[in-house]
């Protein structure tokens, strides 16, 4: 059994997976557009070309994407990514790519537990938490 976190875009699902790509050095899968299925009478014209569904592979984690309809969209609440990085440079240069036209919800800093622990809302409404491995040298 696998369980993949599918994330839910207003529209702008190609460019947050594009960030993550270089951000995150993620490799994009396969990007199936609601132009292209069935499903292109239920959404506007111009959404055409927006993404029916999409993944990208970070790591050994997939995480899937698409645009949902504008009145069906609902921002993410309750749940964050967790991003851990192997060192404090790696942490600060995440931290910074994902806050350029985010929201920084608690600044990156030295916690009790880790060298560096941050969280962000990206510009894409995603929220995510950004850790330097803990000062004993495990992940945390």
């Amino acid at each position: 059994m696998r369980v993949n976190t599918y994330l839910s875009f207003n529209g702008d699902c190609e460019a947050a997976f594009q960030l993550y790509e270089r951000c995150l050095d993620g490799r994009i899968g396969a990007v199936f557009r609601y132009g292209n299925t069935p499903l292109a009478g239920d959404v506007p014209p111009d959404w055409h070309d927006k993404v029916m569904h999409a993944s990208i592979t970070i790591g050994e984690q997939v995480i899937m994407g698409a645009d949902v309809a504008p009145d069906r969209y609902e921002a993410p609440k309750g749940i964050s990514l967790s991003v851990h990085t192997t060192s404090i440079e790696e942490a600060e240069r995440v931290f910074g790519e994902l806050e350029a036209g985010g929201r920084v919800v608690m600044p990156l800093e030295e916690t009790f537990w880790a060298p560096r622990f941050g969280m962000i809302v990206d510009r894409f409404g995603v929220p995510w938490l950004i850790s330097a491995e803990s000062l004993t040298g495990e992940a945390i």
